[in-house]
């Protein structure tokens, strides 16, 4: 059975080119949309998915826009409101050293090296130079980690377990 994985959704059109807006939960937007990329698209009610290749990708505010080889008009990618952006397990590539999908980060679990259980990842922020892992404490409260060689000491994705080094004031 096909492992997909979500890359995106399409929340609007955008102008009259057959544009579409992607909100991306992606962990590489510009290497997933990069023009000739196929990407599959699940509607709804559809049994099975569309496969779509990229034509044109750029950032427009928060979304990412593309475009699709062959749905040149507004009218063709109206229908495609709604439907999410997937691609193939094989699709995703193989990452460098201490790189990793944002599917094998959330759920884990994070520790202290002294062996304090901190909470899970939830989720995972990108504001700029380095990601930032969002951790459900035990008392509810959301820690954020910034992900930085040194907070972050080890990573078993595996085992789904994370040890970090926490700096001053970062679980206070």
């Amino acid at each position: 059975m096909e492992k997909w994985f979500n890359v995106g959704k399409i929340v609007n059109t955008h102008g009259i080119k057959g544009e579409v807006r992607v909100i991306s939960k992606t962990d590489f937007a510009d290497e997933r949309y990069k023009p000739g990329n196929h990407l599959y698209l699940f509607m709804p009610d559809a049994e099975e998915p569309i496969k779509l290749t990229v034509a044109s990708h750029r950032k427009h505010k928060t979304f990412d826009l593309l475009t699709f080889t062959g749905y040149p008009h507004v009218n063709d990618v109206e229908p495609m409101k709604g439907g999410v952006l997937k691609i193939t397990e094989e699709q995703q590539g193989e990452l460098q050293e201490n790189e990793f999908y944002f599917h094998q980060i959330i759920g884990c679990l994070v520790y202290t090296t002294k062996g304090e259980e901190i909470g899970k990842i939830r989720e995972i922020l990108t504001p700029g130079a380095n990601d930032v892992w969002v951790v459900k404490g035990k008392g509810g409260k959301d820690i954020l980690i910034p992900y930085i060689e040194q907070i972050v000491k080890k990573v078993d994705i595996k085992e789904k377990v994370i040890l970090i080094e926490p700096m001053e004031g970062l679980l206070s």
